[in-house]
C-alpha cells in the first residue's frame, strides 16, 4: 500500500478549493438568499414535470409498488442481507437504470421520479435505497453521464441499467472528508496504455457485490503526466482486487459495505473518466444532485412517522383521552406533519429544479441533504418519545408478544447515517458556506490571505470598498417591507416577507463577520455553520409557501390544507430562525474552544475515573495501520495492547 500522503492545512484547502465548481453561468435561488436577494421568480409558480412525464412516472411507480409489495423488510433486518430474488425484481423493473438514457437501456427518468422511486422503495427497507443510491447517484453511471466518453457510456451503462451494480470507492482508512491526503496511487504502465492501482479503500457500498467500481486513486505528475486525484472505472473481479470484509453497523442491515484492497490492478487508459486530475471535481458535481437520493429517503421516512404518530396518538388512551389530545403529545404531532410537508416540498422543488437545468442547483442540493438528514431524525425521535416503550422496543420483539409490528428504534439507527453519508453534517456546512460567502471572498481578495503582505491588503481593501458601497445600500429596504408584497400568496404572504427580510439580515450580518474576522473567518466554524443553518430554514419556508400556493391552484380544496400545513411549518421555523440569529453573536463559542483544548491536553482526565472502557483490553490500541499489512491484520492489531 501507499505510504499516507502527508499534507499541510494549505495543501488540504488548496486541493478543495481545485475541486469546487467556482463560476455560476446560471442562477442560484439558495445563494441569492445568502446575498440579501430574494429571487421568488426562479422557483415561483413550482416548478411541475409535463403531463406526460408525470403520467409516465405515477405508471411506474404503480408497478414498483406492486413488487415492492412482495417484498418484506423484516427479511432484510432479521438476515441482514438483501436476498437476491429482491435484488432481480428490482433489476427486471428497471431501477438500476432509472437515470440512464434509453439510449442506453435505461428508463430514462427524471429526478423527481427517481426520488419518488427511492421514498418509496426505501419505506420497504433502507437499505434497498441505499442499494439503488450508491449504484446510480455516486456509483457508475452519474459519473459517466457528466464526464464519460460516448466509447465508456456504451461499454458501460447498459450493463448498469440492466443490474450490474456499481460502487463508489474514495474513503480510505486515514482519509474522510480531506481528500489531499489520498494514498491510493494510479501508476502509469505500459507507455501510458493502462494504469496499475495500489490502495485500500474503506466503507464501499455496494462494493461487497459491485460487478464496476469507481476508483479514484491518486495519479503522480510529470513524464508528460497531468497527474492528481483521479476516477476510473474498474471491473470488480479485475485481478488485485480482493474485498476483505464486510462491514457491519448500528443500522441499514442490508448495506453491502466492505473494505476494497487494490494491489497491481492494471486498468487500461481509456477507462480513465475525464482527465487526470480531475476526480474531485467529478465527484463532486456528481454529487449535485446525487445528494438529492437522501432527501428522498429522509422524506419517505417523515411521512412513515406521521402515520405512525396519528395512528398511535388516537389508538392509545391516557388519562381518558386518546394522547394525541393531550397538548405534549398535540406539538410533537403538529411538528411531525409540519415537517414532513416541507422536506416533500423541498424534495420536489430541488428536484424539479435538477430536472429543468434552468439554475445552478449546487447550493440548494447540499441545504437539502443537511437540512433533510437533520429534520427527519429529529421527527424519529419525537415518534420514539410518542410511542413510548413501544418505541424503544424492537419490532420483532413487539411480534412475538402479539403486537404490531413498529419498527420505530430501527428507524432511528437507520436514519442516523445520513447526517453522515455524502458528506457529514459539519462538512456539509463548511461546503455550503465557503459558496454562500463565495461573493465576500471575490471582493474581499488578499483580506482573506492569511499570508498576505501588508501592500496587498491594503490594494484589496480598496477593492472591497467599491463592492461593498454599492452592495450595502441594497440590504436596507425590501419587499419584505412593503404590507401587501407577495399578498397573492394569501395568508402566507408574512411567511414570504419574512424570509425577504431576513434574507437581508443573514446578508448583513455575514457582512459583519467578514468584517471582523477577515481571513479568520474561515476557522469560525460555529458563526457559519448558523448562517448556513439559517439559509436551510429559509429555502424550506420559501419552498413550502411556493408548493401550497401551487396546489391551491391546482385544488382549492387540497390548497387550503396545504395552506394550513405550511402556515404551521413556517410559524415553527421562524422560531428556530429568530434563535440562530441571537446564536451568531451571543454563544459560548470560544469558552467551548477553550474547554475542548484542555480535554485534548488531558487537563481533566481524572473526570473519566470510575468507569470501564470495553474497547480496551489489557493496553491503549495500536492506532497507526501499517503500510503492506493486510487490512484483517492492521484492523486486529487495534485491538492488541502495546507491547
Amino acid at each position: 500500500m501507499a505510504q499516507q500522503m502527508q499534507v499541510s492545512e494549505e495543501q488540504a484547502r488548496a486541493v478543495a478549493e481545485e475541486s469546487r465548481e467556482s463560476g455560476w453561468d446560471k442562477p442560484s435561488f439558495a445563494k441569492g438568499l445568502f446575498l440579501g436577494k430574494f429571487p421568488l421568480p426562479l422557483i415561483h409558480p413550482f416548478p411541475r414535470p409535463s403531463d406526460q412525464d408525470g403520467a409516465r412516472t405515477e405508471e411506474f411507480l404503480g408497478r414498483l409498488r406492486e413488487l415492492l409489495d412482495t417484498m418484506d423488510g423484516a427479511v432484510i433486518e432479521r438476515d441482514a442481507q438483501i436476498p437476491d430474488e429482491y435484488v432481480k425484481g428490482l433489476a427486471g423493473l428497471g431501477c438500476f437504470g432509472l437515470k440512464i438514457p434509453a439510449e442506453y437501456g435505461g428508463l430514462g427518468m427524471s429526478q423527481v421520479a427517481y426520488n419518488r422511486a427511492l421514498m418509496m422503495v426505501s419505506s420497504v427497507h433502507p437499505s434497498l435505497g441505499a442499494l439503488l443510491s450508491a449504484h446510480q447517484s455516486i456509483g457508475v453511471p452519474e459519473p459517466l453521464k457528466l464526464a464519460g466518453t460516448d466509447q465508456q457510456k456504451k461499454m458501460f451503462l447498459p450493463r448498469c441499467a440492466a443490474g450490474a451494480i456499481s460502487a463508489f470507492l474514495l474513503t480510505e482508512p486515514d482519509v474522510g472528508s480531506d481528500p489531499a491526503r489520498l494514498a491510493s496511487t494510479a501508476r502509469p504502465i505500459e507507455d501510458g496504455a493502462a494504469y496499475e492501482l495500489d490502495g485500500v479503500k474503506l466503507w464501499t457500498t455496494n462494493g461487497v457485490v459491485a460487478e464496476l467500481l469507481v476508483v479514484m486513486a491518486r495519479v503522480p505528475d510529470g513524464n508528460g503526466h497531468r497527474g492528481g486525484i483521479s476516477a476510473f472505472v474498474v471491473e470488480a473481479d479485475t485481478p488485485g482486487i480482493t474485498v476483505e470484509r464486510r462491514n457491519k453497523f448500528m443500522g441499514l442491515r442490508g448495506i453491502e459495505n466492505g473494505v476494497t484492497r487494490l494491489h497491481k490492478v492494471r486498468v487500461p487508459a481509456q477507462n480513465l473518466v475525464g482527465r487526470e486530475g480531475d476526480g474531485l471535481k467529478i465527484a463532486l458535481t456528481t454529487l449535485n444532485a446525487g445528494r438529492l437520493a437522501i432527501p428522498a429517503m429522509a422524506t419517505g421516512s417523515a411521512k412513515w412517522a406521521l402515520k405512525i404518530a396519528r395512528q398511535w396518538s388516537r389508538e392509545r388512551v391516557q388519562w381518558g383521552r386518546p394522547v394525541g389530545e393531550h397538548e405534549a403529545v398535540a406539538k410533537k404531532i403538529a411538528f411531525i406533519a409540519a415537517t414532513s410537508y416541507a422536506l416533500e416540498a423541498v424534495l420536489e422543488l430541488s428536484g424539479q429544479m435538477a430536472d429543468e437545468g434552468r439554475n445552478d442547483i449546487r447550493i440548494e442540493a447540499a441545504l437539502a441533504k443537511l437540512w433533510s438528514s437533520e429534520m427527519a431524525c429529529i421527527i424519529a425521535d419525537e415518534l420514539l418519545q410518542i410511542r413510548g416503550g413501544r418505541g424503544y422496543e424492537t419490532a420483532e420483539s413487539l411480534a412475538a408478544r402479539g403486537e404490531r409490528a413498529v419498527p420505530v428504534e430501527q428507524l432511528i439507527r437507520d436514519l442516523r447515517i445520513n447526517r453522515i453519508f455524502e458528506g457529514s453534517s459539519e462538512i456539509m456546512r463548511l461546503l455550503i458556506a465557503r459558496e454562500a460567502v463565495d461573493a465576500h471572498l471575490s471582493a474581499a481578495g488578499e483580506l482573506a490571505n492569511p499570508k498576505a503582505r501588508l501592500g496587498q491588503k491594503a490594494r484589496s481593501a480598496a477593492g472591497a470598498s467599491r463592492f461593498y458601497a454599492k452592495w450595502l445600500p441594497q440590504l436596507v429596504f425590501g419587499e419584505g417591507q412593503r404590507p401587501m408584497a407577495y399578498r397573492e400568496f394569501g395568508e402566507l404572504a408574512t411567511h414570504l416577507r419574512f424570509v425577504e427580510r431576513h434574507s437581508r439580515k443573514l446578508a448583513r450580518n455575514t457582512f459583519y463577520g467578514m468584517a471582523r474576522w477577515q481571513a479568520g473567518m474561515e476557522k469560525r466554524q460555529g458563526f457559519l455553520g448558523r448562517v448556513v443553518d439559517i439559509g436551510a430554514e429559509l429555502f424550506a419556508m420559501a419552498a413550502v409557501c411556493v408548493r401550497a400556493e401551487a396546489q391551491r391552484v391546482a385544488d382549492r380544496a387540497e390548497g387550503q390544507q396545504a395552506y394550513q400545513l405550511a402556515d404551521g411549518f413556517c410559524a415553527q421555523s421562524r422560531l428556530r430562525v429568530e434563535a440562530l440569529f441571537a446564536a451568531l453573536w451571543t454563544n459560548t463559542d470560544r469558552a467551548d474552544a477553550r474547554l475542548a483544548d484542555a480535554v485534548l491536553q488531558d487537563r481533566y482526565l481524572w473526570l473519566e475515573d470510575g468507569i470501564l472502557d470495553p474497547s480496551e483490553v489489557t493496553g491503549p490500541w495500536i492506532a497507526h495501520w501499517e503500510p503492506g499489512a493486510s487490512t484483517e491484520s492492521n484492523l486486529a492489531r487495534r485491538f492488541l495492547p502495546t507491547p
